[in-house]
């Protein structure tokens, strides 16, 4: 039976167990195995990582092509219109091509995020927002990206679900089996 594990990357981890000039990376909170992520997460983001050793179940998370949704929590700098979460909606053109259309909407800070460490640079003229996007692909930096060109840029990204499994009640750093 496969090993399927959910971890919960902290901001600045690498989605890697290798280190790259003493960076953390993911080899600092699981002493495990075997499994390897089933795509990645920037440093610079946080949330879900999945990892497992089944090779063909990691594939078909990581690959675009079996459009395995992903839930992202989007903290933007402004306060999304309607005409903004409607271009999100029906897909962005980006520098690789037009994005598939996402699930969006505003949601109100969520209660069930940690605080960042650290945290996030915050302008005083400037309001801040959170929203809820969901993705069946997952270009490179690609929340990011879409939220910077319908001009709202993204200030924290947390990915909180990937098909199935949640974060929920996992905090920073930690890791549980889910099969």
């Amino acid at each position: 039976m496969a090993r399927v594990i959910v971890f919960n990357k902290p901001f600045g981890v690498l989605s890697q167990f290798t280190s790259e000039a003493g960076r953390r990376t993911l080899k600092d909170y699981l002493d495990v195995p075997g499994v390897y992520a089933a795509g990645r997460l920037d440093a610079d983001s946080e949330g879900l990582l999945v990892l497992t050793d089944d090779g063909a179940l990691q594939a078909r998370l990581a690959d675009p092509r079996h459009k395995q949704p992903k839930t992202y929590r989007v903290q933007v700098e402004g306060v999304p219109d309607d005409g903004a979460l409607d271009r999100l909606r029906h897909g962005v053109t980006l520098n690789d091509g037009p994005t598939r259309p996402a699930e969006v909407r505003l949601i109100v800070d969520p209660p069930d995020l940690w605080p960042r460490d650290p945290p996030i640079r915050m302008r005083k003229q400037i309001p801040t927002s959170w929203i809820e996007l969901i993705l069946t692909e997952g270009r490179n930096r690609q929340v990011r990206r879409m939220t910077a060109a319908v001009g709202f840029p993204t200030l924290r990204l947390v990915r909180w679900q990937v098909g199935p499994w949640t974060l929920e009640g996992l905090p920073p750093g930690s890791w549980r089996d889910v099969a």
